[in-house]
């Protein structure tokens, strides 16, 4: 498959634009992409056009998308026609761990579980063996919203699955209907000595289940949320960004793009073209996040072996 990638993408994303994430250049972004052709202007943007072509532009014909809430935004009904999907590249994870100890730094997660875990797998002894990031697969059919007794686990229109902290008792029920096992339980209080810094978030936010692990409520589940509060910057996850190998992949399905902030990929092509997969399909949940096998891997399995901790993924301070 051929690559979409530039060299002005990273610039391309910086600004906000986020051609295919969220639809960029879809319905408005574009002021006249007829006026192009008029135009002086030597500063140009590569975005892509609502069917997948890659083009330039002058820079001063696009405008900077506003934020996704609007005063009609409701958390649990989430951001209108929207449909947000990720992808996972086995072959290009080396369990550097970036993405976990960003997700942890940004949702304050403590505890002994983060919401990302790097799994060594092997999937027979004649195979090599891989690394596998594993999250909340924020399913389309959630057995964890079936068993929730109090409604605190709920699904959006958006696809994402949240999990309303101030709702929750504590009874787990979601913890055992997941049959990714990919929530964990708060069973202390925030003890990693980040208290100043979250009081320091919510003078500016008030606890939602947009801004999950702010702060982290003994007693409740938490879990992998999609980082709702960066998609209404117009900003990708934190796992994404923080990623050095660029194996996440975020977008929308409805606009069939995905990216990882250096590189944008049609959806259904990347996912035909690299024989894509969802985990345990067969359990009828229709997860949104699909994987890429391990194939024709760019990086070397035993350099990831001296950041694997079994049974340990978040680093307490002293």
């Amino acid at each position: 498959m051929e690559e979409k990638t530039t060299n002005g993408r990273r610039d391309f994303l910086d600004k906000g634009l986020k051609a295919g994430i969220l639809g960029a250049v879809a319905a408005g972004a574009l002021k006249s992409l007829n006026a192009c052709r008029d135009t002086n202007s030597e500063e140009t943007i590569e975005v892509m056009s609502t069917d997948g072509t890659l083009i330039r532009v002058p820079s001063d014909m696009v405008e900077e998308v506003p934020g996704l809430k609007d005063d009609n935004y409701k958390v649990r009904e989430g951001f209108p026609n929207r449909k947000f999907v990720m992808v996972v590249d086995l072959a290009r994870c080396k369990n550097a761990k970036k993405c976990v100890s960003a997700c942890n730094k940004s949702h304050f997660v403590t505890g002994e579980n983060a919401w990302i875990k790097v799994y060594k797998m092997q999937d027979s002894p004649e195979s090599s063996p891989y690394w596998q990031p594993t999250l909340c697969m924020h399913c389309d059919k959630p057995p964890c919203v079936k068993v929730c007794p109090v409604d605190a686990t709920f699904k959006r229109r958006d696809g994402l699955v949240l999990i309303d902290n101030d709702r929750c008792i504590g009874c787990r029920f979601c913890m055992a209907a997941c049959p990714y096992s990919t929530r964990v339980f708060n069973w202390e209080e925030p003890a990693q000595g980040e208290t100043t810094e979250i009081n320091l978030h919510l003078e500016h936010i008030s606890h939602s289940p947009d801004y999950a692990g702010l702060p982290s409520q003994k007693g409740t589940v938490d879990k992998c949320d999609f980082c709702p509060h960066m998609i209404d910057q117009n900003e990708l996850p934190h796992c994404v960004t923080a990623c050095p190998n660029g194996v996440f992949f975020f977008g929308d399905a409805y606009e069939d793009t995905v990216t990882n902030g250096d590189e944008t990929f049609r959806l259904t092509e990347l996912l035909k073209e690299k024989a894509g997969y969802r985990m345990m399909e067969n359990f009828g949940t229709e997860p949104s996040v699909y994987y890429l096998p391990p194939a024709d891997r760019l990086v070397d399995f035993e350099e990831g072996l001296e950041n694997y901790t079994p049974y340990k993924s978040v680093d307490k301070t002293e």
